[in-house]
């Protein structure tokens, strides 16, 4: 597929790129660049692997800029992503693309998007924002959900949250690792070693980039945001096991106490004087009753129940 850069983004086809007076798009296979990248005269043989692509980056070449994408996606982070490569220069942009995922973004580009000052870097900036532009709304729902995680771990009931929580920071780590890559894809477009752009129209790039800069902001708090929700549920668990050995204290106390007592009269000495008392047993059941109350009275004076 072929593009011509215009107040809109038309299809045309061409029988050469050598002579033609306006800036193009063109999106190719992997196989249809190794036969024919020559016809671009962008002066590079780049033999490049889909299938290995890792990140997303640019690369300065004398008379080219290269780069691969490797884009995560939004309905499933862990998921395999969306892998492409570019070349271009001063005349355009080639995108090689097995997937479609490029001409699909470049289609949405050609169908909603009208230019006052059509060029290359206007549709680079297109093309980068179509990429991030929902990412405020994921977000906000990443944030959403953090919130209702941290309510249930405060009412104990977050068991299945806990696993979430791990997979939520996670999928943040990735997305964080994603913009930090766009962002200097962005800065190596605004640099412009080779000079391919117009000087007037880098801003594109800057406003791309503060995008992708307040993105990796939002990425970075909230993963933050998760890791204290981590320790907050820990602490949850301590506080927990904290009571259960404070009860545990307060009963071996209380029994103590009686345990000697029966410990005592357990052993049957002949000569114990309680023995031959008819009210020896009483005796003993009220001192039991009554070590067991005091017990139970200090500790809440103590408030350690």
């Amino acid at each position: 597929m072929y593009y011509k850069i215009g107040e809109r983004i038309e299809e045309f086809n061409p029988t050469t790129f050598e002579n033609i007076d306006f800036q193009y798009i063109a999106v190719v296979s992997s196989e249809e660049w190794v036969n024919s990248n020559r016809k671009f005269d962008m002066g590079i043989e780049w033999d490049i692997d889909l299938g290995e692509i890792s990140d997303t980056r640019a690369t300065v070449n004398i008379d080219s800029l290269t780069g691969t994408f490797s884009i995560p996606s939004r309905k499933d982070i862990f998921g395999p992503k969306h892998k492409f490569a570019f070349a271009l220069d001063e005349k355009g942009v080639v995108f090689i693309d097995d997937e479609g995922f490029a001409s699909k973004i470049i289609e949405k580009i050609a169908s909603t998007k009208k230019c006052i000052n059509p060029c290359l870097e206007r549709f680079l900036y297109d093309f980068l924002e179509s990429i991030i532009h929902r990412d405020f709304i994921l977000l906000e729902k990443y944030d959403v959900r953090l919130d209702q995680i941290e309510s249930e771990i405060l009412s104990g009931e977050a068991e299945d949250s806990v696993r979430e929580l791990s997979d939520i920071r996670s999928e943040l780590r990735d997305l964080r690792a994603h913009y930090a890559q766009l962002l200097d894809l962005s800065q190596e477009f605004e640099e412009d070693e080779n000079g391919f752009f117009k000087d007037n129209n880098e801003r594109y790039f800057r406003l791309v980039s503060q995008r992708v800069q307040t993105l990796h902001d939002m990425t970075t708090s909230l993963s933050d945001y998760a890791a204290q929700i981590r320790d907050l549920n820990q602490t949850q668990i301590d506080l927990k096991q904290n009571r259960i050995m404070t009860v545990l204290t307060v009963i071996t106390s209380i029994f103590m106490p009686l345990t000697l007592i029966t410990g005592w009269y357990g052993m049957n000495f002949v000569y114990m004087p309680e023995l031959q008392s008819p009210i020896a047993y009483p005796v003993v059941i009220g001192i039991s009753v009554l070590i067991f109350a005091g017990s139970l009275i200090f500790f809440k004076l103590k408030k350690w129940l």
